[in-house]
């Protein structure tokens, strides 16, 4: 709908974009690790953007960077922080707000939340309850509450393409652009970033898919190109539940504490993707690289006993 940006770079580009509300476990860098070699091994550049709009832990983002480079990763130019850029991300609203595809929202959580609820509601999509308020309810309205500011879609599904899971046609509703405190909302930052990042291959866990509609359908009304997609199964812990802080050591500074190296956990990484040993850098893994033959089930981690020469 609206013209690309011309700053937009023309190298495409891969990423990985961790938010720093605490240290990466081994789900996170096992994602890292997937989306740098699928840059690599398809010429692209790497890019590392830290997603820090939100849930900040103090430290934790200079511990990703250094967990990353432990295991091997490299990347492309200096560590984007997306906190650096919201006036072009609230640029960008004001493009959608000119063109009629934006509206005020007065929800609170808890009305949302009962509202998606509903029968016949999309699970955790907003049902549209402020889309068609008019002027004079919007304005006693603000008097109580300030406003978020939602998209006003046009559809209620989107197809993209995934690498592992073919086509995959989910839900689109009136996301949050901006939330009521003036900060830019995960969906249109991420969107904004990777189209003017030049990032056309987006490889993450697999938890993210059902996002991918709402946000190929975003960056489709901003004039942008809708990437390639890449969802890589979760680690989960042996209890079979997705990997957390209950499951013992599972960061990289946790695991090393106990006896690991930095080069057992890269080679246990590479392993839990179906990559053949042996693993003794990240540059054994763009050797032995074929996404084809990967599992496709998640993978658990589960200690092992560290043995030495």
């Amino acid at each position: 709908m609206f013209p690309t940006n011309p700053d937009t770079p023309v190298t495409p580009a891969g990423r990985f974009a961790p938010s720093p509300s605490g240290d990466l476990h081994l789900g996170n860098l096992r994602t890292a690790l997937a989306a740098w070699g699928f840059a690599r091994a398809t010429g692209r550049r790497f890019l590392l953007r830290v997603e820090d709009l939100d849930r900040v832990k103090k430290g934790a983002a200079q511990r990703n960077v250094a967990d990353l480079r432990a295991i091997g990763l490299d990347w492309d130019g200096p560590v984007d922080h997306q906190s650096e850029r919201i006036p072009r991300f609230l640029d960008r609203v004001q493009d959608l707000t000119a063109a009629g595809l934006t509206y005020e929202c007065f929800c609170t959580r808890k009305e949302i939340h009962a509202a998606a609820s509903a029968p016949h509601g999309i699970p955790g999509a907003y049902p549209g309850t402020c889309r068609n308020l008019s002027a004079a309810e919007r304005a006693r309205r603000r008097t109580q509450r300030p406003p978020a500011i939602r998209l006003r879609a046009q559809t209620r599904e989107f197809t993209v393409h995934d690498h592992f899971v073919g086509e995959y046609t989910g839900a689109v509703d009136d996301m949050v652009l901006v939330r009521n405190d003036g900060t830019p909302a995960y969906n249109l930052a991420v969107v904004v970033d990777d189209a003017e990042q030049g990032v056309d291959q987006v490889v993450r866990g697999d938890d993210l898919l059902p996002s991918a509609p709402r946000q190929a359908y975003l960056a489709g009304l901003l004039g942008h190109r809708v990437p390639e997609y890449a969802h890589v199964p979760l680690v989960l812990g042996p209890a079979g539940a997705r990997l957390a802080k209950r499951d013992g050591a599972v960061t990289l500074g946790e695991l090393e504490d106990i006896g690991y190296t930095a080069q057992d956990v890269l080679a246990w990484l590479a392993g839990s993707l179906g990559i053949v040993h042996p693993v003794r850098t990240a540059a054994d893994v763009l050797d032995r690289w074929d996404p084809s033959s990967w599992r496709r089930e998640p993978a658990t981690f589960t200690p092992w006993p560290v043995t030495r020469p």
